[in-house]
Protein backbone atom coordinates (compact mmCIF):
# COMPACT_ATOMS: atom_id res chain seq x y z
CA UNK A 1 0.00 0.00 0.00
CA UNK A 2 1.31 3.45 -0.80
CA UNK A 3 1.91 5.58 2.24
CA UNK A 4 1.07 9.23 2.60
CA UNK A 5 4.23 11.38 2.60
CA UNK A 6 5.38 12.27 6.07
CA UNK A 7 7.61 14.91 7.56
CA UNK A 8 8.78 13.50 10.90
CA UNK A 9 11.09 15.58 13.05
CA UNK A 10 12.45 14.20 16.27
CA UNK A 11 12.67 16.50 19.29
CA UNK A 12 16.23 17.15 20.35
CA UNK A 13 17.72 16.03 17.03
CA UNK A 14 20.13 18.82 16.18
CA UNK A 15 21.90 17.01 13.38
CA UNK A 16 21.58 19.46 10.53
CA UNK A 17 23.89 17.54 8.22
CA UNK A 18 20.99 15.60 6.69
CA UNK A 19 18.34 17.69 5.02
CA UNK A 20 14.95 16.12 4.44
CA UNK A 21 15.12 13.99 1.32
CA UNK A 22 11.91 15.55 0.04
CA UNK A 23 13.52 19.02 -0.21
CA UNK A 24 13.21 20.41 -3.75
CA UNK A 25 16.43 19.98 -5.66
CA UNK A 26 15.83 23.00 -7.81
CA UNK A 27 16.11 25.37 -4.86
CA UNK A 28 19.66 24.26 -4.14
CA UNK A 29 20.97 24.07 -7.70
CA UNK A 30 22.26 27.64 -7.74
CA UNK A 31 24.20 27.17 -4.51
CA UNK A 32 25.69 23.88 -5.63
CA UNK A 33 26.85 25.30 -8.93
CA UNK A 34 29.31 27.54 -7.05
CA UNK A 35 31.10 24.66 -5.34
CA UNK A 36 30.98 21.59 -7.59
CA UNK A 37 29.26 20.36 -10.76
CA UNK A 38 25.60 19.47 -10.61
CA UNK A 39 24.80 15.79 -11.01
CA UNK A 40 21.60 15.58 -13.05
CA UNK A 41 19.79 12.27 -13.57
CA UNK A 42 20.84 10.36 -16.67
CA UNK A 43 18.39 9.36 -19.37
CA UNK A 44 16.89 5.87 -19.40
CA UNK A 45 19.07 5.02 -22.40
CA UNK A 46 22.22 6.22 -20.64
CA UNK A 47 21.34 4.39 -17.43
CA UNK A 48 20.61 1.20 -19.35
CA UNK A 49 23.90 1.43 -21.24
CA UNK A 50 25.93 1.98 -18.10
CA UNK A 51 24.09 -0.74 -16.19
CA UNK A 52 24.39 -3.22 -19.04
CA UNK A 53 28.14 -2.69 -19.27
CA UNK A 54 28.61 -2.71 -15.51
CA UNK A 55 26.49 -5.82 -15.00
CA UNK A 56 28.14 -7.47 -17.99
CA UNK A 57 31.65 -6.99 -16.65
CA UNK A 58 30.68 -7.97 -13.12
CA UNK A 59 28.68 -11.07 -14.05
CA UNK A 60 31.32 -12.20 -16.52
CA UNK A 61 33.90 -11.99 -13.74
CA UNK A 62 31.59 -13.85 -11.33
CA UNK A 63 31.18 -16.58 -13.91
CA UNK A 64 34.95 -16.48 -14.42
CA UNK A 65 35.41 -17.41 -10.76
CA UNK A 66 33.23 -20.45 -11.31
CA UNK A 67 35.31 -21.40 -14.35
CA UNK A 68 38.48 -21.07 -12.26
CA UNK A 69 37.03 -23.45 -9.68
CA UNK A 70 35.91 -25.91 -12.38
CA UNK A 71 39.30 -25.86 -14.13
CA UNK A 72 41.59 -25.85 -11.07
CA UNK A 73 39.61 -27.89 -8.58
CA UNK A 74 36.98 -30.63 -8.55
CA UNK A 75 33.19 -30.56 -9.02
CA UNK A 76 32.99 -31.17 -5.25
CA UNK A 77 34.73 -27.84 -4.64
CA UNK A 78 32.37 -26.11 -7.05
CA UNK A 79 29.52 -27.76 -5.16
CA UNK A 80 30.79 -26.42 -1.81
CA UNK A 81 30.94 -22.91 -3.23
CA UNK A 82 27.47 -23.27 -4.76
CA UNK A 83 26.09 -24.61 -1.49
CA UNK A 84 27.57 -21.65 0.39
CA UNK A 85 25.78 -19.28 -1.96
CA UNK A 86 22.55 -21.30 -1.74
CA UNK A 87 22.57 -21.20 2.07
CA UNK A 88 23.50 -17.53 2.41
CA UNK A 89 21.39 -16.05 -0.38
CA UNK A 90 17.89 -16.48 1.14
CA UNK A 91 19.08 -15.15 4.51
CA UNK A 92 20.74 -12.11 2.98
CA UNK A 93 17.80 -11.48 0.67
CA UNK A 94 15.43 -11.41 3.63
CA UNK A 95 17.58 -9.25 5.90
CA UNK A 96 18.30 -6.84 3.04
CA UNK A 97 14.53 -6.17 2.96
CA UNK A 98 15.13 -5.20 -0.68
CA UNK A 99 15.90 -1.69 0.59
CA UNK A 100 17.51 -0.83 -2.73
CA UNK A 101 14.17 -1.20 -4.48
CA UNK A 102 12.40 0.70 -1.68
CA UNK A 103 14.92 3.52 -2.05
CA UNK A 104 14.76 3.57 -5.84
CA UNK A 105 10.95 3.80 -5.81
CA UNK A 106 10.80 6.40 -3.01
CA UNK A 107 9.67 9.03 -5.51
CA UNK A 108 8.07 11.19 -2.79
CA UNK A 109 11.06 11.25 -0.46
CA UNK A 110 9.40 9.61 2.54
CA UNK A 111 12.67 8.54 4.20
CA UNK A 112 16.19 9.88 4.53
CA UNK A 113 19.27 7.95 3.45
CA UNK A 114 20.38 7.67 7.07
CA UNK A 115 17.21 5.69 7.81
CA UNK A 116 18.01 3.16 5.08
CA UNK A 117 21.66 2.91 6.13
CA UNK A 118 20.83 2.47 9.80
CA UNK A 119 18.37 -0.32 9.07
CA UNK A 120 20.78 -2.07 6.69
CA UNK A 121 23.54 -2.09 9.34
CA UNK A 122 21.22 -3.69 11.89
CA UNK A 123 19.88 -6.29 9.48
CA UNK A 124 23.32 -7.21 8.12
CA UNK A 125 24.44 -8.03 11.66
CA UNK A 126 21.36 -10.22 12.05
CA UNK A 127 22.15 -11.99 8.76
CA UNK A 128 25.63 -12.93 9.95
CA UNK A 129 24.22 -14.40 13.15
CA UNK A 130 21.61 -16.48 11.27
CA UNK A 131 24.12 -17.72 8.67
CA UNK A 132 26.50 -18.77 11.44
CA UNK A 133 23.70 -20.69 13.14
CA UNK A 134 22.80 -22.54 9.94
CA UNK A 135 26.41 -23.28 9.02
CA UNK A 136 27.24 -24.81 12.39
CA UNK A 137 24.42 -27.34 12.15
CA UNK A 138 24.46 -30.23 9.71
CA UNK A 139 27.61 -29.58 7.64
CA UNK A 140 31.20 -30.82 7.85
CA UNK A 141 33.95 -28.44 8.95
CA UNK A 142 35.15 -27.53 5.44
CA UNK A 143 31.67 -26.76 4.11
CA UNK A 144 30.84 -24.83 7.29
CA UNK A 145 33.92 -22.65 6.86
CA UNK A 146 33.03 -21.92 3.23
CA UNK A 147 29.47 -20.96 4.19
CA UNK A 148 30.73 -18.58 6.89
CA UNK A 149 33.20 -16.99 4.47
CA UNK A 150 30.48 -16.51 1.84
CA UNK A 151 28.29 -14.90 4.51
CA UNK A 152 31.06 -12.45 5.39
CA UNK A 153 31.55 -11.51 1.74
CA UNK A 154 27.80 -11.10 1.27
CA UNK A 155 27.65 -8.72 4.25
CA UNK A 156 30.02 -6.27 2.53
CA UNK A 157 28.00 -6.65 -0.67
CA UNK A 158 24.84 -5.80 1.28
CA UNK A 159 26.38 -2.58 2.58
CA UNK A 160 27.43 -1.56 -0.94
CA UNK A 161 23.87 -2.30 -2.07
CA UNK A 162 22.35 0.41 0.13
CA UNK A 163 24.63 2.97 -1.55
CA UNK A 164 23.59 1.58 -4.92
CA UNK A 165 19.98 2.24 -3.90
CA UNK A 166 20.79 5.91 -3.26
CA UNK A 167 22.47 6.23 -6.65
CA UNK A 168 19.63 4.39 -8.39
CA UNK A 169 17.06 6.65 -6.75
CA UNK A 170 18.83 9.64 -8.30
CA UNK A 171 19.14 7.79 -11.64
CA UNK A 172 22.95 7.76 -11.58
CA UNK A 173 23.51 4.19 -12.68
CA UNK A 174 26.89 5.18 -14.13
CA UNK A 175 28.45 5.31 -10.67
CA UNK A 176 27.00 1.91 -9.79
CA UNK A 177 28.37 0.51 -13.04
CA UNK A 178 31.84 1.89 -12.32
CA UNK A 179 31.78 0.26 -8.89
CA UNK A 180 30.87 -3.07 -10.45
CA UNK A 181 33.53 -2.70 -13.14
CA UNK A 182 36.12 -2.19 -10.40
CA UNK A 183 34.78 -4.93 -8.16
CA UNK A 184 34.35 -7.61 -10.85
CA UNK A 185 37.86 -7.81 -12.35
CA UNK A 186 39.53 -7.22 -8.98
CA UNK A 187 37.49 -10.05 -7.46
CA UNK A 188 38.37 -12.41 -10.30
CA UNK A 189 42.09 -11.65 -10.03
CA UNK A 190 42.20 -12.07 -6.25
CA UNK A 191 39.97 -15.15 -6.21
CA UNK A 192 41.69 -16.78 -9.17
CA UNK A 193 45.21 -16.14 -7.87
CA UNK A 194 44.30 -17.43 -4.42
CA UNK A 195 42.69 -20.63 -5.72
CA UNK A 196 45.58 -21.17 -8.19
CA UNK A 197 48.20 -20.86 -5.43
CA UNK A 198 46.35 -22.69 -2.65
CA UNK A 199 43.65 -24.83 -4.37
CA UNK A 200 41.45 -23.74 -1.45
CA UNK A 201 37.87 -22.60 -1.96
CA UNK A 202 37.83 -21.16 1.57
CA UNK A 203 40.85 -18.91 1.07
CA UNK A 204 39.50 -17.81 -2.30
CA UNK A 205 36.21 -16.70 -0.74
CA UNK A 206 38.03 -14.89 2.08
CA UNK A 207 40.02 -13.01 -0.57
CA UNK A 208 36.71 -12.14 -2.19
CA UNK A 209 35.40 -10.72 1.10
CA UNK A 210 38.47 -8.51 1.51
CA UNK A 211 38.11 -7.24 -2.05
CA UNK A 212 34.45 -6.31 -1.62
CA UNK A 213 35.22 -4.55 1.67
CA UNK A 214 37.91 -2.43 0.00
CA UNK A 215 35.62 -1.40 -2.88
CA UNK A 216 32.94 -0.43 -0.35
CA UNK A 217 35.31 1.72 1.68
CA UNK A 218 37.24 3.30 -1.18
CA UNK A 219 34.58 3.86 -3.87
CA UNK A 220 30.96 3.16 -2.88
CA UNK A 221 30.93 5.29 0.26
CA UNK A 222 32.48 8.17 -1.69
CA UNK A 223 29.83 7.96 -4.41
CA UNK A 224 27.04 8.07 -1.84
CA UNK A 225 28.60 11.05 -0.08
CA UNK A 226 28.92 12.94 -3.36
CA UNK A 227 25.24 12.48 -4.18
CA UNK A 228 24.13 13.70 -0.75
CA UNK A 229 26.53 16.65 -0.68
CA UNK A 230 25.24 17.84 -4.04
CA UNK A 231 21.59 17.15 -3.30
CA UNK A 232 21.64 18.87 0.07
CA UNK A 233 23.79 21.78 -1.19
CA UNK A 234 26.33 21.32 1.59
CA UNK A 235 29.63 20.10 0.09
CA UNK A 236 31.65 21.37 3.08
CA UNK A 237 30.48 18.42 5.18
CA UNK A 238 32.73 15.38 4.93
CA UNK A 239 31.48 11.96 3.84
CA UNK A 240 31.08 10.64 7.38
CA UNK A 241 28.77 13.52 8.32
CA UNK A 242 26.41 13.17 5.37
CA UNK A 243 26.42 9.37 5.61
CA UNK A 244 25.60 9.17 9.30
CA UNK A 245 23.10 6.33 9.96
CA UNK A 246 19.89 7.17 11.80
CA UNK A 247 17.99 5.04 14.25
CA UNK A 248 14.93 7.19 14.98
CA UNK A 249 12.36 5.36 17.10
CA UNK A 250 9.38 6.90 15.29
CA UNK A 251 10.75 6.14 11.80
CA UNK A 252 12.65 2.84 11.89
CA UNK A 253 9.66 0.57 12.71
CA UNK A 254 7.60 2.19 9.96
CA UNK A 255 10.37 1.60 7.41
CA UNK A 256 10.72 -2.01 8.55
CA UNK A 257 6.97 -2.53 8.23
CA UNK A 258 7.01 -1.05 4.72
CA UNK A 259 9.95 -3.12 3.52
CA UNK A 260 9.24 -6.36 5.42
CA UNK A 261 6.82 -7.83 2.84
CA UNK A 262 9.33 -7.24 0.07
CA UNK A 263 12.09 -8.77 2.18
CA UNK A 264 9.94 -11.85 2.70
CA UNK A 265 9.18 -12.00 -1.03
CA UNK A 266 12.85 -11.70 -1.99
CA UNK A 267 13.67 -14.49 0.46
CA UNK A 268 10.97 -16.62 -1.17
CA UNK A 269 12.29 -15.83 -4.65
CA UNK A 270 15.79 -16.77 -3.56
CA UNK A 271 14.48 -19.96 -2.00
CA UNK A 272 12.62 -20.73 -5.21
CA UNK A 273 15.90 -20.60 -7.13
CA UNK A 274 17.89 -22.53 -4.50
CA UNK A 275 15.44 -25.22 -3.35
CA UNK A 276 16.46 -27.55 -6.22
CA UNK A 277 20.09 -27.15 -5.10
CA UNK A 278 19.25 -28.26 -1.57
CA UNK A 279 17.61 -31.38 -2.95
CA UNK A 280 20.53 -32.06 -5.31
CA UNK A 281 23.02 -31.82 -2.44
CA UNK A 282 20.87 -34.09 -0.29
CA UNK A 283 20.06 -36.78 -2.86
CA UNK A 284 22.94 -36.57 -5.36
CA UNK A 285 25.86 -35.03 -3.44
CA UNK A 286 28.14 -32.00 -3.78
CA UNK A 287 29.75 -33.24 -6.99
CA UNK A 288 26.47 -33.27 -8.93
CA UNK A 289 25.54 -29.96 -7.34
CA UNK A 290 28.78 -28.47 -8.67
CA UNK A 291 28.03 -29.65 -12.22
CA UNK A 292 24.46 -28.35 -12.05
CA UNK A 293 25.48 -24.97 -10.58
CA UNK A 294 28.14 -24.41 -13.24
CA UNK A 295 25.64 -25.00 -16.05
CA UNK A 296 22.91 -22.97 -14.37
CA UNK A 297 25.21 -19.97 -14.09
CA UNK A 298 25.18 -19.62 -17.86
CA UNK A 299 21.63 -18.29 -17.54
CA UNK A 300 23.38 -15.15 -16.28
CA UNK A 301 24.23 -14.18 -19.87
CA UNK A 302 20.63 -13.15 -20.52
CA UNK A 303 20.26 -12.07 -16.91
CA UNK A 304 22.77 -9.28 -17.53
CA UNK A 305 20.37 -7.64 -19.97
CA UNK A 306 17.42 -8.30 -17.68
CA UNK A 307 19.14 -6.77 -14.66
CA UNK A 308 20.46 -3.77 -16.57
CA UNK A 309 17.12 -2.88 -18.09
CA UNK A 310 15.09 -3.72 -15.00
CA UNK A 311 17.24 -1.68 -12.61
CA UNK A 312 17.41 1.24 -15.02
CA UNK A 313 13.66 1.23 -15.64
CA UNK A 314 12.51 0.81 -12.01
CA UNK A 315 12.75 4.51 -11.01
CA UNK A 316 11.00 5.51 -14.25
CA UNK A 317 8.25 2.93 -13.68
CA UNK A 318 7.80 4.18 -10.11
CA UNK A 319 7.36 7.74 -11.36
CA UNK A 320 4.81 6.63 -13.98
CA UNK A 321 2.86 4.73 -11.34
CA UNK A 322 3.02 7.55 -8.79
CA UNK A 323 1.77 9.99 -11.43
CA UNK A 324 -1.08 7.67 -12.46
CA UNK A 325 0.28 7.29 -16.00
CA UNK A 326 -1.02 3.76 -16.53
CA UNK A 327 -0.44 3.72 -20.29
CA UNK A 328 3.27 4.58 -20.05
CA UNK A 329 3.70 2.14 -17.17
CA UNK A 330 2.03 -0.75 -19.02
CA UNK A 331 3.85 -0.06 -22.30
CA UNK A 332 7.27 -0.06 -20.65
CA UNK A 333 6.56 -3.31 -18.77
CA UNK A 334 5.36 -5.02 -21.94
CA UNK A 335 8.45 -3.91 -23.85
CA UNK A 336 10.59 -5.41 -21.11
CA UNK A 337 8.65 -8.69 -21.22
CA UNK A 338 9.11 -8.85 -25.00
CA UNK A 339 12.86 -8.49 -24.57
CA UNK A 340 12.78 -11.32 -22.03
CA UNK A 341 11.07 -13.63 -24.54
CA UNK A 342 13.69 -12.86 -27.21
CA UNK A 343 16.57 -13.45 -24.81
CA UNK A 344 15.11 -16.76 -23.73
CA UNK A 345 14.65 -17.93 -27.31
CA UNK A 346 18.27 -17.08 -28.11
CA UNK A 347 19.53 -19.09 -25.13
CA UNK A 348 17.46 -22.14 -26.05
CA UNK A 349 18.70 -21.99 -29.65
CA UNK A 350 22.34 -21.86 -28.56
CA UNK A 351 21.86 -24.78 -26.16
CA UNK A 352 20.15 -26.86 -28.86
CA UNK A 353 22.79 -26.25 -31.54
CA UNK A 354 26.04 -26.07 -29.58
CA UNK A 355 25.35 -26.98 -25.96
CA UNK A 356 27.82 -29.87 -25.70
CA UNK A 357 30.63 -27.97 -27.43
CA UNK A 358 30.04 -24.89 -25.30
CA UNK A 359 30.17 -26.83 -22.02
CA UNK A 360 33.39 -28.60 -23.09
CA UNK A 361 35.01 -25.29 -24.01
CA UNK A 362 33.96 -23.45 -20.86
CA UNK A 363 34.38 -26.26 -18.32
CA UNK A 364 35.43 -29.85 -19.02
CA UNK A 365 34.09 -32.89 -20.88
CA UNK A 366 32.48 -34.12 -17.64
CA UNK A 367 30.13 -31.15 -17.71
CA UNK A 368 29.40 -31.66 -21.41
CA UNK A 369 27.92 -35.07 -20.64
CA UNK A 370 24.94 -33.21 -19.16
CA UNK A 371 24.07 -31.25 -22.34
CA UNK A 372 20.43 -32.32 -22.05
CA UNK A 373 20.22 -30.77 -18.59
CA UNK A 374 21.82 -27.61 -19.98
CA UNK A 375 19.11 -27.34 -22.68
CA UNK A 376 16.31 -27.46 -20.11
CA UNK A 377 18.12 -24.95 -17.93
CA UNK A 378 18.15 -22.53 -20.87
CA UNK A 379 14.40 -23.10 -21.28
CA UNK A 380 14.03 -22.30 -17.60
CA UNK A 381 16.20 -19.22 -18.02
CA UNK A 382 13.95 -17.80 -20.73
CA UNK A 383 10.90 -18.23 -18.53
CA UNK A 384 12.82 -16.69 -15.63
CA UNK A 385 13.70 -13.57 -17.67
CA UNK A 386 10.01 -12.85 -18.23
CA UNK A 387 9.28 -13.43 -14.55
CA UNK A 388 12.07 -11.07 -13.53
CA UNK A 389 10.75 -8.27 -15.73
CA UNK A 390 7.28 -8.72 -14.26
CA UNK A 391 8.91 -8.59 -10.83
CA UNK A 392 10.54 -5.24 -11.57
CA UNK A 393 7.16 -3.93 -12.69
CA UNK A 394 5.27 -4.98 -9.56
CA UNK A 395 8.09 -3.71 -7.33
CA UNK A 396 7.76 -0.25 -8.86
CA UNK A 397 4.17 -0.05 -7.57
CA UNK A 398 5.41 -0.41 -3.95
CA UNK A 399 2.33 -2.53 -3.15
CA UNK A 400 4.63 -4.84 -1.25
CA UNK A 401 2.01 -6.35 1.05
CA UNK A 402 0.31 -8.02 -1.93
CA UNK A 403 3.40 -10.02 -2.92
CA UNK A 404 3.60 -12.54 -0.09
CA UNK A 405 0.79 -14.99 -0.89
CA UNK A 406 1.54 -15.30 -4.66
CA UNK A 407 5.27 -15.81 -4.12
CA UNK A 408 4.65 -18.06 -1.13
CA UNK A 409 2.61 -20.24 -3.44
CA UNK A 410 5.54 -20.35 -5.86
CA UNK A 411 7.79 -21.58 -3.03
CA UNK A 412 5.36 -24.39 -2.27
CA UNK A 413 5.38 -25.35 -5.96
CA UNK A 414 9.19 -25.32 -6.00
CA UNK A 415 9.29 -27.64 -3.01
CA UNK A 416 6.76 -30.01 -4.55
CA UNK A 417 8.46 -30.15 -7.95
CA UNK A 418 11.92 -30.66 -6.44
CA UNK A 419 10.74 -33.38 -4.09
CA UNK A 420 8.94 -35.16 -6.92
CA UNK A 421 11.37 -34.77 -9.84
CA UNK A 422 14.92 -34.74 -8.45
CA UNK A 423 14.91 -38.13 -6.63
CA UNK A 424 13.25 -39.72 -9.68
CA UNK A 425 15.09 -38.07 -12.60
CA UNK A 426 18.30 -36.61 -11.15
CA UNK A 427 19.77 -33.44 -12.68
CA UNK A 428 17.34 -33.27 -15.58
CA UNK A 429 14.52 -33.45 -13.04
CA UNK A 430 16.16 -30.51 -11.25
CA UNK A 431 16.15 -28.54 -14.50
CA UNK A 432 12.46 -29.32 -14.98
CA UNK A 433 11.79 -28.20 -11.41
CA UNK A 434 13.56 -24.89 -12.08
CA UNK A 435 11.54 -24.35 -15.27
CA UNK A 436 8.26 -25.11 -13.50
CA UNK A 437 9.16 -22.79 -10.63
CA UNK A 438 9.99 -19.90 -12.95
CA UNK A 439 6.73 -20.46 -14.82
CA UNK A 440 4.84 -20.23 -11.54
CA UNK A 441 6.79 -17.06 -10.74
CA UNK A 442 5.54 -15.48 -13.97
CA UNK A 443 2.02 -16.39 -12.90
CA UNK A 444 2.61 -14.75 -9.53
CA UNK A 445 3.60 -11.50 -11.23
CA UNK A 446 0.44 -11.53 -13.35
CA UNK A 447 -1.73 -12.21 -10.28
CA UNK A 448 -0.17 -9.29 -8.41
CA UNK A 449 -0.78 -6.95 -11.34
CA UNK A 450 -4.44 -8.03 -11.42
CA UNK A 451 -4.82 -7.36 -7.68
CA UNK A 452 -3.17 -3.94 -7.94
CA UNK A 453 -5.32 -2.99 -10.92
CA UNK A 454 -8.49 -4.08 -9.10
CA UNK A 455 -7.64 -1.96 -6.04
CA UNK A 456 -6.78 1.03 -8.22
CA UNK A 457 -10.05 0.68 -10.14
CA UNK A 458 -12.07 0.53 -6.91
CA UNK A 459 -10.40 3.67 -5.61
CA UNK A 460 -10.90 5.70 -8.77
CA UNK A 461 -14.45 4.59 -9.62
CA UNK A 462 -17.04 7.00 -8.12
CA UNK A 463 -19.68 5.35 -5.96
CA UNK A 464 -23.34 5.99 -6.62
CA UNK A 465 -25.63 7.14 -3.81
Amino acid sequence: MRQKPTQVETAGDTRSCQADSAAPLANSAEVVADVQPWLPPLSLKQNFSWTFVGNGVYQACQWGMLVVLAKLTSPEAVGQFALGLAVCAPVVMFTNLQLRAVQATDARGEYQFGDYLGLRLLMTGLALVVIAGIALVGYNSVTTSVILAVGLAKSFQALSDVFYGLLQQHERMDRIAKSMMIKGPLSLVVFGATVYLTHSVLLGVLGLAVTWALVLLIYDIGSGALILQVRDANPKLNRWQVLRPRWVREILPRLVWLALPLGLVMMLISLNANIPRYFIEHYLGERQLGIFAAMAYLMVAGGMVVGALGQSATPRLAKYYAAGNAVAFRNLVMKMVGIGVLLGAAGVLIAALAGRELLTLLYTSEYAQQAGVFFWLMVAGGIGYVGSFLGYGVTATRAFSKFIIPYGTVTAIALGLSALLIPAFGLIGAAWAVAGTFFAQCGAGVVIFVMIRKVYHERTTPTSN
